[in-house]
């Protein structure tokens, strides 16, 4: 099981786990920021307090990842599978995405 910590703007928004490998994924926002009158990560993740689950990585996730070269170059440098979502994205952790939103790994 994989976990990724969700920040908005440096907000800690909710985390993001990975139940299967390859497979389902979870989010759950953080109580605080449920409490808070920042927006949601995305449109397509309203807030609420039940913990959203997909069958793959959720789109918004997948919408930040590298793409075409960059993601080759990346998969290939953290010897991952390019269809590893979800290690991409943990790969990516830390960096620069474009956007309010990015991930950071757990400790």
């Amino acid at each position: 099981m994989r976990q990724l910590l969700v920040y908005n703007n440096d907000t800690f928004a909710g985390t993001l786990t990975e139940l299967i490998r390859g497979g389902k994924c979870r989010f759950v926002y953080d109580d605080g920021y449920l409490a808070s009158q920042l927006p949601p990560i995305s449109f397509t993740l309203p807030k609420r307090a039940e913990p959203y689950e997909a069958e793959r990585l959720f789109p918004f996730f997948t919408g930040m990842l590298p793409e075409g070269g960059n993601r080759r170059f990346v998969c290939r440098y953290h010897h991952l599978d390019e269809e590893d979502f979800f290690g991409l994205l943990e790969a990516m952790a830390g960096a620069d995405f474009i956007g309010a939103v990015n991930v950071r790994k757990t400790k």
